[in-house]
C-alpha cells in the first residue's frame, strides 16, 4: 500500500506540471518500442515501419482498415492473370526536389530482397515478381510467375527508395539520413538511436499539407514513463496504454482514449530447427532431453490445454485482448469462426504429455521480450506458471527486444513468445512471413525464427496466393487456419485490441496495424 501511494502521489505530481511549451505546430509522440534503423527494407519490424511510413511511400497504401488505395501509383489494374500495369504519379519529388520516376520503382525491387543481414525483411512482398517491363518513366508493368490477386496488398509493405540518393547504400548511411531521401509526408532531421527521431514537414509533398511543421518521436519503452510523459504534458500522444492505466486515463478529462481491433496475434513459437537436444529443454534433473519435444503435436497440444486463455484477458491484460485460436480479428478476411482456442484442460494436458513420453514432465526456459508488447513478459510469466502446474516446469529468461532479436535470429531460443501484426489485413501475410518454410530463394517464411516447416501449410500458401477468385482464395485460407489450430505449430494465445491516448483538442484515428503516425493526428 505505500508503494501504491507513492506511485498515486508521483502521478498526480506530473499530472500538475504544465505542459512543456513548444511552437503550436509541433507534435510530439511516444513510441512504446525503439525504432531500430531508417532503412525501410532491412527490418520488418512494427515500429520500423511505422516510422518508415512518415518518411517514405508505397506505390500502394492501406489505410486505418488494412484497405489499399492507390499512392505512387495513382491507379493500377490487372491486365490478364500474370500482367498487372501501375500508371505512377506524376509531379512527385524527392526531398531534395528530384522527380520520382519508374527508375527508383525498378531499383527498389532490385534492392528490397538482397539486403544484407536482414533479419527479417521484405523480399516475400516481390517474390511472385518476374520481371518488371517500364513502358515509360510513368507506367510500369509487373510479370509474375503465376497467378497472384495479392501482388497490390504485398506493395503496400514495399517502400519505395531514390536511386540517385540510395545507391550503394548501407543501414548507416539511412540512419545518418543521407540515404533516407524519400517522398513522404516527412523528411528526416534527426535519428538518434534508442532515444528519438526528429522529422520536418515535407514541403513539396504532393498530398494536401500536413498541420505539423515539426514532428519528434520519442522512444518511451518503460510503461510508466510514457504515461507520465502525457500527463505532464511532455508528448501529445502515446500508444500502447498500459493496461493498468486504461481505466484511469478513460476518465481523465484533459484526456481522450481511441481504440481498434488489432492485426496483431500474440503465440508461443517452439523451436523447430533441431531434432535432437537442446540446454533449455532438460529432464528434471537438467539433463538435456535426447529429442526435440516440439515436433511432437501431443506436447504442443498439451501445452496449449495447459493455457488458460480467458484468465490472460481478464488478468493479464484487463480486458485489451481477446482469446483466440485465429491470427487475425474477427470479420478480417480469411478468419475462420468456426476454430476455437483449444479447451483449458490441465488433466488433460497431463494425460498427453504422459502419452507422448513425459508423465513426469520436464524443464524449459521460455524466453521473452520485456519491452517490446504489451505485458509481453507478463505474459509469459502467467503461461510459465501454467505451464508448470501440468509439470513442465518453466523458467523465464526476459530481455530488451533490442537483445531478444539477435538471438532469436541465430535460433537460440528452444521456445519464445512471439507477436506478429498482419499488415496486409489477410490471412496470407502470417502463413507467409512466420509459418511457410524458411526459403531464401523462394522468399518465404521470411520472419520464420523457429524453421517451422510443413508442406501442407506451404502448399496452402501457394495455393491461395495463386488464386484469382476471392471466394475460392477465402475458403482456402480458412481451410489452412483449421489445420494449423489441429497441429498447432505455434500456440496461439490472445489478439490485442490496441490503444492510444493523447490529449485534448487533437483527432486521433486508430489504425489495425498498431502503425503510429503524424499524418493520422489533427488538430481539433
Amino acid at each position: 500500500m505505500p508503494g501504491m501511494i507513492r506511485s498515486l502521489t508521483l502521478c498526480a505530481a506530473l499530472a500538475a506540471l504544465p505542459a512543456a511549451a513548444q511552437p503550436r505546430d509541433t507534435l510530439t509522440i511516444g513510441y512504446a518500442a525503439v525504432v531500430t534503423t531508417l532503412d525501410p527494407h532491412y527490418h520488418n519490424l512494427g515500429p520500423n515501419n511505422a516510422m518508415g511510413q512518415h518518411i517514405f511511400d508505397r506505390l500502394v497504401e492501406r489505410d486505418a482498415t488494412a484497405k489499399p488505395h492507390p499512392s505512387l501509383a495513382e491507379s493500377y489494374r490487372p491486365l490478364s492473370e500474370t500482367v498487372w500495369e501501375f500508371k505512377l504519379r506524376r509531379g512527385v519529388t524527392w526531398h531534395d526536389g528530384k522527380p520520382f520516376t519508374a527508375d527508383d520503382v525498378v531499383f527498389t525491387f532490385e534492392r528490397a530482397p538482397n539486403v544484407p543481414n536482414s533479419p527479417g525483411g521484405f523480399g516475400g512482398f516481390l517474390r511472385t515478381i518476374s520481371r518488371v517491363e517500364v513502358v515509360d518513366d510513368y507506367t510500369i508493368r509487373l510479370h509474375t510467375r503465376q497467378p497472384h490477386p495479392l501482388l497490390p496488398l504485398d506493395l503496400a509493405s514495399v517502400s519505395i527508395i531514390a536511386r540517385h540518393a540510395a545507391t550503394g547504400a548501407q543501414v548507416e548511411e539511412y540512419n545518418s539520413g543521407r540515404a533516407a531521401i524519400g517522398t513522404g509526408s516527412y523528411r528526416v532531421l534527426a535519428y538518434r538511436s534508442g532515444d528519438r527521431v526528429e522529422l520536418a514537414r515535407h514541403e513539396a509533398d504532393w498530398r494536401p499539407a500536413q498541420p505539423w511543421s515539426r514532428v519528434n518521436v520519442r522512444f518511451l519503452l518503460n510503461d510508466g514513463a510514457r504515461t507520465a510523459a502525457l500527463l505532464a504534458g511532455d508528448v501529445d500522444l502515446i500508444e500502447q496504454i498500459p493496461t493498468s492505466d486504461l481505466a484511469r486515463l478513460r476518465r481523465d478529462p484533459r484526456l481522450t482514449v481511441t481504440e481498434i481491433a488489432s492485426l496483431r496475434t500474440v503465440f508461443i513459437s517452439p523451436d523447430y530447427s533441431r531434432r535432437g537436444p537442446h540446454p533449455n529443454v532438460t529432464d528434471n534433473i537438467g539433463t538435456p532431453l535426447p529429442e526435440n519435444p516440439f515436433h511432437d503435436a501431443r506436447v504442443r497440444r498439451a501445452l496449449s490445454m495447459a493455457v488458460n486463455r480467458e484468465a490472460l484477458v481478464e488478468r493479464v491484460m484487463e480486458g485489451a485482448a481477446e482469446a483466440t485460436a485465429n491470427w487475425l480479428p474477427r470479420g478480417a478476411f480469411g478468419y475462420n469462426p468456426d476454430i476455437r482456442p483449444r479447451a483449458f484442460d490441465p488433466d488433460g494436458a497431463k494425460r498427453l504429455l504422459a502419452e507422448a513420453g513425459f508423465p513426469e514432465g520436464f524443464r524449459l526456459t521460455l524466453a521473452t521480450p520485456n519491452d517490446r508488447w504489451p505485458n509481453d513478459a507478463r505474459i509469459s510469466q502467467a503461461v510459465a506458471q501454467m505451464w508448470t502446474r501440468i509439470g513442465v516446469r518453466t523458467s523465464i529468461e526476459a530481455l530488451p527486444f533490442a537483445a531478444f532479436v539477435p538471438r532469436r535470429s541465430r535460433q537460440e531460443w528452444a521456445i519464445q513468445l512471439g507477436a506478429w501484426g498482419s499488415t496486409t489485413g489477410e490471412a496470407s501475410n502470417f502463413l507467409l512471413s512466420i509459418v511457410a518454410s524458411y526459403d531464401r530463394q523462394k522468399l518465404t517464411g521470411a520472419s520464420n525464427m523457429t524453421r517451422h516447416s510443413d508442406p501442407v501449410i506451404d502448399d496452402f500458401v501457394a495455393r491461395g496466393a495463386a488464386t484469382m477468385d476471392e471466394e475460392r482464395r477465402e475458403a482456402i485460407w480458412r481451410e489452412a487456419v483449421a489445420y494449423y489450430a489441429e497441429q498447432e505449430p505455434m500456440i496461439q494465445l490472445v489478439q490485442y485490441i490496441n490503444t492510444w491516448a493523447h490529449r485534448r483538442g487533437l483527432r486521433h484515428q486508430p489504425r489495425m496495424d498498431e502503425r503510429t503516425v503524424a499524418m493520422g493526428v489533427r488538430p481539433e
